[in-house]
């Protein structure tokens, strides 16, 4: 392991006891997680504190909100990432097709059976996009899809196929298999602004969102790279860096390291010049720019306590925690 400095400072919400006891018995009602081991290996994960982590200005009802999505995305991924779903380009393809007509429409498979995970992204996307704008809501829609197509398709093929994908084909879609957007997104609620459709695709705001990105992208990588080394796994920058520059683990860990600062140092540029040369914009733009500081800051607190990453091989066979009808379509 590698120590990752970062120059932002700790900052944690007060609600964070109540986002963890909220979660636990979200996911018992939704039906996320029904199995013994799948409940006992999420709570040692503690998304809770990892949503108050990230997003500290919340208010006690939007952290719950925010902690929620949360579980959503990290039982998603695992179904993904640990298990035979994973490997089954139909299944994957279904349930990609059911996300986005609920994101298109949360009331149109009203009354359709439909898997916990469809279910409980219904229910979550009911209750997000009545805090937002129709431009918010078909950026964060496409982010999500981006993410699921990028998660089925992309990572899930390389996996298939048994290839390990360029440096920058990696670096450009991790940004998508992280989710890492959509929880940007999720900044703009907690915070009650909107970034304008055309500032968001203005240069000097892409190089900060995307630094940041990055930030958070790699430092997950640093972290779950003993996990996902377990399981066979090679969607992660160490390996990726190590594999293509034939490099050590140690060597491949240091240079993923200086990565990271560097791209820091890139988001720090970015942010100097959008806040003294946007002065009119200040009102959104300081906390969107605040809230990718908190992302970086927080997710870097999360990864060096979390129980997530730390148990590797001890996990054992995936079967034993994944929940098997989480994301099936019923026929």
């Amino acid at each position: 392991m590698i120590d990752v400095a970062c120059p932002f400072p700790f900052a944690v919400s007060p609600h964070a006891p109540q986002a963890r006891e909220h979660l636990s018995i979200w996911t018992r009602d939704t039906g996320l997680l029904r199995g013994t081991r799948a409940r006992e290996r999420f709570e040692r994960a503690d998304f809770g504190w990892f949503a108050a982590l990230v997003y500290p200005t919340a208010d006690a009802e939007t952290l719950k909100l925010m902690a929620e999505w949360f579980a959503w995305l990290f039982l998603v991924d695992d179904q993904l990432d640990d298990g035979d779903f994973g490997r089954s380009p139909e299944r994957m393809a279904q349930a990609v097709r059911l996300m986005r007509r609920i994101l298109d429409d949360p009331s149109a498979e009203r009354g359709t059976p439909l898997p916990p995970a469809a279910d409980a992204l219904a229910d979550l996307w009911r209750r997000t996009a009545s805090r937002a704008s129709p431009a918010w809501r078909g950026r964060f829609a496409d982010h999500l899809e981006q993410c699921l197509t990028a998660a089925t398709v992309w990572e899930a093929g390389n996996r298939m196929r048994g290839v390990v994908p360029s440096e920058d084909s990696y670096i450009a879609n991790r940004r998508h298999t992280g989710a890492i957007y959509v929880c940007m997104d999720l900044i703009e609620i907690v915070e009650r602004v909107e970034v304008p459709a055309e500032d968001y695709t203005a240069p000097t705001f892409r190089t900060a969102l995307d630094a940041a990105c990055d930030v958070v992208c790699w430092v997950n990588d640093v972290h779950s790279l003993s996990k996902e080394r377990s399981l066979g796994e090679v969607h992660n920058l160490v390996h990726v860096v190590e594999h293509h520059h034939r490099l050590d683990e140690r060597q491949a860990l240091e240079a993923v390291g200086a990565a990271i600062a560097q791209r820091t140092e890139v988001f720090l540029a970015a942010e100097e010049r959008l806040l003294r040369e946007h002065p009119d914009d200040v009102p959104w733009l300081r906390p969107a720019l605040a809230g990718m500081r908190s992302w970086m800051r927080g997710n870097l607190d999360w990864s060096r306590r979390t129980q997530r990453y730390a148990s590797g091989p001890a996990e054992g066979d995936p079967r034993s925690y994944l929940e098997a009808d989480l994301m099936d379509v019923r026929p």
